[in-house]
């Protein structure tokens, strides 16, 4: 029941988590089409974590597939978005500005006394094998935006100064 007055700890999430991913919208503004695609770290092991591009495509994804746990969690059968590689900055400007209104819209008829579960059995299981509330889910999100929002400033000082 979404009474419209509990929704406190609700707007907080919702508040943080647009103020990191504006900041990472900021840090993207002036990256080139080059940049975008340019091997930052040759060494990781990790496919999401070579390039601007690889990082940003993961980093879109996992913005949408967070609301799908938090949908299904709620009886929903939403599907998780395959990653998708764009060819510029602005474009995933405007990616990261509808996972924005998709998790507005997820927390429509949340209530603050939603956001916590005690019991595991009721938490969402995760692919990386954790298992979240609702707020811890998007405590993770808000962290999430903002760690790699740190690697692609650190991606643009290696591309920048060339230590690739």
């Amino acid at each position: 029941m979404n009474t419209g007055n509990n929704k406190g700890a609700v707007n907080a999430l919702l508040d943080e988590y647009a103020k990191a991913i504006a900041a990472l919208q900021a840090v993207l503004q002036p990256i080139d089409e080059l940049q975008l695609v340019s091997i930052a770290d040759a060494e990781t092991g990790n496919p999401d974590c070579r390039s601007i591009q690889t990082v940003l495509a993961h980093v879109v994804r996992s913005g949408f597939s967070y609301c799908v746990y938090i949908r299904n969690s709620r009886g929903l059968d939403d599907i998780r978005p395959e990653k998708i590689p764009r060819i510029s900055a602005a474009e995933y400007i405007h990616d990261l500005d509808g996972v924005m209104a998709y998790t507005r819209e997820t927390f429509t008829d949340i209530v603050d006394e939603e956001l916590e579960v005690f019991d595991v059995d009721k938490k969402m299981h995760t692919t990386w094998e954790q298992d979240y509330d609702i707020e811890q889910m998007m405590e993770h999100a808000i962290v999430h935006i903002l760690r790699h929002r740190r690697q692609v400033e650190r991606f643009l000082l290696r591309l920048n100064s060339g230590l690739m």
